[in-house]
């Protein structure tokens, strides 16, 4: 059954970013056609089997968000694709709707945004082109202002335009529709801070794409331990840098993209002295750790040195971690 419309001419969407309510219907199942502008657009099997299961069972309990495409002539939809895919699978005739104005561009990314953003994160790759998208119309680079925008966490922004700064074939590599074969946009993240590194690119054997598809080689040979490890290749560069040692650096780190065979400690340079510092302030702030569990508070609540001393860790702490490009896990 056709969604029914008021006659009356329709007006223009609304110029905030949430379209208006139109109201609850049942609409046939292949009346329904999916969102060219929606960021999720990997739809893996096992949650999808679950939610069949479930909707074979009960039914769909919250109808989906559509909306007329005037353009086009079609309803469209702007949430529930996963409960009309399942849906069409189970052959149910109708769905339940809930139809709103039609949205601009900006107000179809924005809300779909909105509407995901305390669900299960969806993969990195496809949210990233649809903020790409949704920087071109608006003209914002602005983290602060792309987040305030779409919900989406500052950092997680950032994420997203550092894997917009990949060729097309990479990008490709994080949409395949086979989860098996789909490389992780993590892999893509971590690799950035070397891939970009100002000094890197200054050697003279180093392209991006070479260096990229090196590493992607070692990495889907299971030859490195972990994708954090691209931290630990930055951290060797920088310690060479420091201790004068650029064209070691360079000529090592080729040695490295080149030869499968070489590890990581291949790049370190003379004394490992940050290495050895590093473990040494870690021994330390365990240490720390255990005193500030044992501490009574009650007994110390007028100690206000001590807890002035204990704020300003904690901002050079949180300083330290945004150095390091690490997100506080709590």
């Amino acid at each position: 059954m056709k969604v029914k419309r008021k006659s009356k001419k329709k007006k223009s969407a609304s110029s905030g970013l949430a379209p208006r309510q139109i109201g609850v219907k049942m609409v046939a199942t292949n009346q329904l056609f999916q969102n060219p502008h929606n960021p999720r657009v990997l739809f893996d099997k096992d949650p999808l089997d679950i939610l069949r299961t479930s909707i074979e069972k009960v039914g769909i309990l919250v109808p989906l968000t559509v909306y007329f495409d005037s353009r086009k002539k079609r309803t469209v939809i702007l949430d529930g694709q996963r409960r009309w895919m399942c849906a069409k699978d189970l052959n149910l005739p109708e769905v339940p709707v809930n139809e709103v104005a039609e949205p601009t561009l900006v107000q179809n990314i924005v809300t779909m945004f909105q509407i995901h953003k305390l669900r299960e994160d969806w993969e990195l790759m496809p949210t990233a082109l649809k903020l790409e998208l949704l920087m071109e119309e608006m003209k914002e680079r602005s983290n602060r202002n792309l987040a305030a925008l779409t919900g989406l966490d500052q950092a997680v922004v950032q994420r997203c335009k550092k894997l917009l700064d990949y060729p097309k074939k990479y990008q490709d590599m994080m949409l395949d529709g086979d989860p098996t074969k789909r490389v992780k946009a993590d892999f893509f993240i971590e690799l950035y801070v070397v891939r970009n590194d100002r000094f890197v690119i200054s050697f003279d054997w180093y392209t991006k794409d070479r260096f990229t598809k090196a590493m992607l080689q070692r990495y889907q040979a299971g030859r490195l331990r972990s994708v954090t490890d691209f931290r630990l290749i930055k951290q060797h560069i920088n310690n060479a840098r420091n201790a004068g040692k650029e064209a070691q650096i360079c000529r090592k780190l080729e040695q490295f993209t080149e030869s499968d065979d070489l590890t990581i400690e291949h790049l370190q340079i003379g004394t490992a002295t940050a290495l050895a510092e590093a473990r040494a302030i870690q021994t330390r702030i365990g240490k720390l750790v255990d005193e500030l569990r044992k501490l009574d508070v009650e007994s110390c609540v007028g100690e206000e040195k001590l807890w002035k001393a204990l704020e300003s860790l904690l901002t050079l702490i949180r300083k330290k971690l945004r150095d390091a490009g690490r997100r506080p896990t709590q």
